[in-house]
């Protein structure tokens, strides 16, 4: 698949960070070392910039038996009461924080539509296999919803939103909210999802030794959440959101990809299963974005577009 002309300018860039990507669960210490270097988390005074944004770190009520979920709580500065709020969902898996992404989602979704933003902070594979790292998110989502009205926001209008494997686990909470009469969401934004241990789509096949996060390093991230169970029948849909097979009655649904990356057939077959079960999905997959591209190469057309798109969906689903 070719690259957007002007992505793959700033891809042919990357041969440090795409040298990087783990190749098995044992690399992933390695790999978060080169994040931590390449693209540290933002310190708390880059997230208030300049008091724009009120920011509060707390501890809530973790699963039965796990630690405490940490959340970092975000609102623009004299934001009203009301809001609706964002539960955001950082991508990694086997990396980042709650800090991660959050001064772009601040700055282009909280400030120009008027959300709380509440980023969970869960447990990282490998040290900490599935279900620890969804439950946690689940954990502080139930918490969110009980305590919307103490942060300034709204409990009628949550959204779920998250970037690779914090689209995986943005599909998979929908799903856990659903099957245990959970939060009422007003929607799931997934951004480049993580949906399939299997790992065999053509996609998958297509940009393997191409791109960002190709097949191998996909391999690694699911073998150090799943183990040995990764590609086995023994995988359940909150694990890999891909393995459901009703996916009715969930909220509406944004999904997007890029057309050239590894996640790009999970993704429309997610979006088709909504579709096939009554439900509402908005599906952009866009032409020549690698995965991440709307980050990585951030000034390009494509990510523009692609960063606009989620903000006018954002907005229709909250006012709904």
């Amino acid at each position: 698949m070719p690259f957007d002309p002007e992505a793959a300018i700033v891809l042919d860039g990357l041969g440090a960070l795409r040298d990087a990507e783990p190749s098995s669960p044992a690399d992933v210490p390695r790999w978060r070392a080169h994040l931590a270097t390449a693209a540290p988390d933002p310190t708390e005074d880059e997230l208030c910039d300049g008091g724009r944004f009120e920011v509060v770190e707390r501890a809530v009520p973790g699963p039965d038996g796990a630690p405490d979920v940490p959340l970092l709580i975000a609102r623009p500065a004299g934001l009203p009461d009301g809001a609706p709020v964002l539960y955001h969902l950082h991508g990694g898996m086997i990396g980042g924080s709650c800090r991660t992404g959050m001064p772009g989602i601040l700055r282009e979704w909280a400030a120009p539509l008027g959300l709380v933003v509440v980023s969970a902070d869960y447990r990282l594979a490998p040290e900490h296999p599935y279900p620890a790292g969804v439950e946690d998110c689940y954990a502080g989502l139930v918490w969110v919803a009980r305590h919307a009205a103490e942060i300034g926001g709204d409990p009628e209008r949550t959204v779920v939103a998250g970037g690779s494997a914090g689209g995986g686990l943005t599909a998979a909470l929908a799903l856990m909210a659903r099957d245990r009469g959970g939060p009422r969401l007003a929607g799931q934004l997934a951004m480049c999802p993580m949906l399939d241990d299997r790992n065999d789509t053509p996609s998958a096949r297509q940009m393997a030794g191409h791109g960002v996060w190709d097949r191998r390093a996909n391999e690694a991230g699911w073998t150090s959440l799943l183990g040995e169970a990764r590609g086995t029948d023994r995988v359940p849909p909150y694990a890999a959101p891909a393995r459901a097979t009703d996916l009715s009655g969930l909220p509406p649904a944004y999904l997007d990809v890029g057309a050239a990356e590894t996640y790009r057939d999970e993704c429309v077959a997610y979006a088709t299963g909504i579709w096939r079960a009554g439900g509402d999905a908005e599906l952009h997959v866009w032409s020549g974005g690698f995965h991440g591209f709307d980050q990585i190469a951030p000034d390009t057309a494509v990510a523009r577009e692609a960063r606009k798109a989620r903000v006018r969906w954002l907005r229709r689903i909250l006012h709904r």
